[in-house]
């Protein structure tokens, strides 16, 4: 008979608490536990058995899987909560009927296309590193950049000890004192484009995530979401090669 139980992280996963990643965050600061004990890292549950909590709320897994687009504006970070008391992303989808959780990040002063789901095994493969969805950026930058500054950006920069994946790179406007740059990029480096550019000396004055994949922020106001297109969802799977390989 196999085996019945999953790991804890990939429940919680599964059921739209969070990111595996987050997940772990959870277990390793104690807001999780099963029939009542506090869990640890390496847990296996059987979901048909065992009770799951999290901060004292039972984990119920969600049958209906839910797919959404956020514009997050400046200012909010992307977590569900925070102990700060820090303004977060969950606040603009507190209307929605499901709970969610975000796909990967936007750093608090960043803004634009935030995809979020409860739907574990799509979040993880929009984050899997082996994947290589594209993420498109808008970027302002100061006070100018020159061609050699381009290319760097482009071929590849050395970030904690390792070559940046090359990026698409090309200038959108030029005006005085500053330049909107265009960046796509194929991995998920926390804060990559910032620190690119913060090594290159320039001054990122605005930073606005425009598309993950194929799939464009559009004319979504900022701090509104949407529900994605059945579409949408099927052309995010299909760059992130679920229907293959996932």
């Amino acid at each position: 008979m196999a085996d019945a139980k999953i790991r804890l992280q990939k429940y919680l996963s599964e059921c739209g608490v969070a990111s595996r990643r987050k997940s772990e965050q959870l277990i390793e600061q104690g807001h999780v536990k099963v029939n009542g004990t506090r869990a640890k890292i390496g847990d296996k549950i059987d979901p048909k058995r065992d009770s799951v909590s999290v901060n004292g709320h039972k984990v119920i897994r969600e049958k209906t899987l839910c797919y959404l687009m956020l514009h997050k504006p400046r200012g909010f970070i992307t977590t569900m909560s925070d102990e700060m008391e820090r303004k977060c992303v969950a606040e603009l989808v507190r209307d929605y009927k499901k709970r969610v959780y975000p796909i990967g990040r936007l750093d608090r002063e960043s803004e634009g296309l935030l995809l979020m789901t409860n739907d574990g095994d799509f979040a993880n493969a929009m984050m899997h590193p082996k994947r290589h969805v594209s993420k498109t950026y808008r970027v302002t930058i100061r006070p100018d950049i020159a061609q050699e500054q381009l290319e760097q950006m482009a071929s590849g920069m050395f970030l904690d000890g390792r070559m940046t994946s090359p990026a698409d790179v090309r200038v959108i406007r030029r005006e005085e004192g500053r330049i909107v740059l265009e960046i796509v990029l194929y991995e998920g480096r926390n804060r990559q484009i910032r620190r690119m550019c913060e090594a290159l000396g320039l001054e990122v004055a605005r930073l606005k995530r425009i598309a993950v994949g194929p799939v464009k922020l559009g004319m979504l106001a900022p701090g509104k979401w949407r529900e994605l297109t059945p579409d949408e969802v099927h052309k995010l799977m299909r760059a992130a090669q679920m229907d293959f390989d996932a």
